[in-house]
């Protein structure tokens, strides 16, 4: 049959129904579970919901015909999303609760510092990847790293691209010797055009992570990073934190121009790679921001950006230049 839609929220029986009206317009559902081979009773049920749902309709007495396949799929899909939005926020609300179970705990527990020591690379990085996922308003980083891995590229994307989708503020100083590395460079400004602030110091030895203001990690020995890293959520340790943060911040200055740093503008990053691959393949911008995970002004801010970059008066020529240059 090709692919289900259960994931539109339609049981099988439901789909076999809509699917026979689909094909058998205008036609009667009293003989249909003899020929879909189903329970009367169940063709019944779905035969209501599907009603319900608007993707069949009655066209005359005993008559039904399913709704075009664009409009329903569009139609549960905004179904589906409003049930995860009202998930999500039953979720979210959830965090009222930390304050109640935290009264469960005796009082020796409540008070003691909240420190945590992590010990496992593998344990640091699944708890980064939470605190990001997680976060709500803001992530602070200062990070020393003078190149990132095309790994470590496509394990960070979806967690920043989401922080940032959903308006958390993202701010980051990074070593200048990381501007002297092609693809850190472009995705550094692969975040930036997505709205993160992204700076550079002359110097960067420490290492810091913030979430929210409340929650910091640090490395257990700064020389040495594999003895394990500092949860810490205790309030005057976070405070300095934030403070040295802000320090290194001030200091630092704006990612540079691309003429500026060396950043070599006759090559696309790797998110206007995929850019110039979805223009040339989807016909509305709505539908290619949506395939990458951006918005939709994004997308078209480095539509432009690439039209820059192949000096193209428009799409068309832009797509011509691209093939000619073995962009795509």
């Amino acid at each position: 049959m090709g692919s289900d839609m259960s994931g539109l929220g339609l049981s099988a029986p439901e789909e076999a129904v809509y699917r026979h009206f689909l094909r058998n317009p205008d036609t009667s559902d009293d003989e249909i579970h003899t020929l879909l081979g189903l329970d009367q009773h169940e063709v019944g049920e779905s035969v209501r919901r599907l009603c319900t749902l608007g993707v069949l309709n009655r066209t005359g007495p005993g008559a039904l015909a399913a709704a075009d396949p664009e409009t329903t799929v569009e139609r549960l899909t905004d179904l589906c999303l409003r049930e995860l939005h009202r998930e999500l926020a039953r979720v979210t609300q959830a965090r009222h609760l930390v304050a109640e179970l935290r009264q469960e705990q005796p009082q020796e527990a409540v008070s003691a510092p909240r420190i945590e020591r992590l010990a496992d690379i593998e344990r640091i990085r699944a708890r980064i990847d939470d605190l990001a996922f997680f976060a709500r308003e803001e992530i602070l980083s200062v990070e020393p790293y003078v190149g990132l891995t095309p790994e470590n590229i496509a394990h960070a994307r979806p967690l920043d691209q989401r922080c940032l989708r959903r308006g958390v503020r993202v701010r980051s100083v990074l070593p200048c010797t990381a501007l002297e590395h092609p693809p850190t460079v472009g995705y550094l400004r692969e975040l930036a055009s997505q709205g993160a602030q992204i700076r550079v110091a002359q110097t960067v030895t420490e290492r810091i992570l913030v979430y929210d203001r409340s929650i910091a990690l640090v490395p257990v020995d700064p020389d040495d990073t594999a003895r394990g890293a500092l949860l810490v959520r205790e309030d005057g340790l976070v405070a300095n934190v934030l403070a040295l943060f802000e320090k290194i911040w001030s200091e630092a200055e704006p990612l540079p121009p691309y003429d500026e740093d060396g950043g070599g503008r006759d090559q696309p990053t790797e998110l206007e790679q995929r850019v110039l691959e979805s223009m040339c393949r989807v016909s509305k911008d709505e539908i290619g921001a949506r395939e990458l995970g951006i918005s939709v002004r994004s997308y078209r801010r480095h539509v432009a950006d690439l039209m820059q970059l192949l000096g193209a008066a428009g799409r068309p020529q832009a797509a011509l230049l691209a093939r000619e240059r073995g962009w795509i």
